[in-house]
C-alpha cells in the first residue's frame, strides 16, 4: 500500500466498500490473504507445526474454551507453550487446530474482520453473524488445506437472546456446525470428546466446566502423542477462555494451576480420570 507524490494514500484506501475487511484487504492486497498464495507443489503438512487438541463446553451462563499447549512438526515437539485460544471479540472467543502458523493468522485476520465491521457499521455482528465471517475465512483458505496446510477452528461466544453460550465446528471447506453443549477438534478430540460426555453436565458451575475442560485435554494427551499434556515439570498449563455476559476473560494462571493440581492429584488415585459422578 502506497501513497502517492504528495505522502497521501489513494483514495480507494480510505474509503473501503463495504463492511468487510475481507473485500477490501482481496481488492488491494490479495497476497495478504493466506488462501492467495502459493506454495509450490506437494504435501507440506509434516514440514510445518500443528497444532493439536481443542475443547469447548457450555455452562449455565456462558461458554468455556481450553486447548493444549502442544505443536508437533511430524513426530518432533515443536513447541511446548504454544497458545491456540484467543478472544475473537469481546464476546466470542476462537481457537484452532491444525497448521500453526497459518492458524494464528487466521485468527488475527478474524479479529480485524470483526473489529472492522464494528468501527463501520457502529454495531457488532450477530454471533451467527460472526461464525459466518469465520466460515468464509476458512473457504478462503481452501487452496492451502489442499496442500496440507488445513487449518480447523472452533469458535464459541456469548448469545444475548438466550443468555448463554453456543458453539460452531467446521469443516476445512469452510462448512459451519453448531454443537450442543460441548465440541473438540484437533488429533485429541476423539479421546477429549470420551472425556466431554462422561463428565459434562448441563448445571455445571463456571469452575466444574473448567475441571472438566482440563480432564479432557489430559485424556486426549494420554492416548494421542500429539496432545500436550499439563506439563508439572514446566508448570505449562491448558489456556482457558470465559465467555458471558460480561465478555471474554482469560482465566489467570495461578487458578488453572490449581484445577491441573487438584485433577493431577485426583489421577494418583484414579489414572483413566474421574468417573462421571466425581464432581456431583
Amino acid at each position: 500500500m502506497t501513497s502517492d507524490a504528495s505522502g497521501r494514500l489513494p483514495e480507494a484506501f480510505l474509503t473501503p466498500g463495504g463492511s468487510s475487511f475481507m473485500d477490501f484487504l482481496a481488492g488491494h492486497a490479495p497476497d495478504l490473504l493466506p488462501g492467495r498464495r502459493s506454495l509450490g507443489q506437494g504435501d507440506l503438512s509434516s514440514e510445518v507445526p500443528h497444532g493439536t487438541t481443542i475443547v469447548a463446553a457450555t455452562f449455565p451462563g456462558g461458554v468455556m474454551m481450553a486447548g493444549d499447549r502442544r505443536a508437533t512438526m511430524g513426530n518432533i515437539i515443536a513447541q511446548r507453550d504454544i497458545e491456540k485460544v484467543f478472544p475473537a471479540d469481546e464476546y466470542s472467543a476462537v481457537a484452532f487446530a491444525g497448521s500453526a502458523g497459518f492458524g494464528i493468522e487466521m485468527v488475527r485476520l478474524f479479529q480485524v474482520e470483526l473489529e472492522h465491521y464494528e468501527k463501520l457499521e457502529g454495531a457488532t455482528l450477530s454471533l451467527d453473524g460472526k461464525a459466518n465471517r469465520l466460515s468464509a475465512l476458512i473457504r478462503g483458505n481452501l487452496p492451502m488445506a489442499m496442500q496440507g496446510l488445513t487449518v480447523v477452528p472452533l469458535f464459541a461466544g456469548y448469545d444475548e437472546d438466550i443468555k448463554g453460550g453456543r458453539i460452531f465446528s467446521y469443516d476445512p471447506t469452510g462448512g459451519r456446525y453448531e454443537e450442543t453443549h460441548f465440541y473438540s477438534v484437533g488429533s485429541g478430540s476423539l479421546f477429549a470428546r470420551g472425556a466431554l460426555k462422561k463428565l459434562y453436565r448441563e448445571d455445571l458451575s463456571e469452575t466444574d466446566c473448567a475441571t472438566v475442560a482440563i480432564q479432557s485435554l489430559i485424556d486426549a494427551a494420554d492416548d494421542d502423542s500429539a496432545t500436550g499434556g499439563p506439563d508439572m515439570l514446566r508448570r505449562i498449563f491448558p489456556v482457558v477462555g470465559v465467555v458471558t455476559a460480561d465478555g471474554y476473560r482469560r482465566l489467570p494462571e495461578d487458578e488453572v494451576a490449581a484445577l491441573v493440581d487438584a485433577a493431577w492429584a485426583q489421577r494418583h488415585e484414579r489414572p483413566d480420570g474421574p468417573a462421571a459422578t466425581s464432581l456431583t
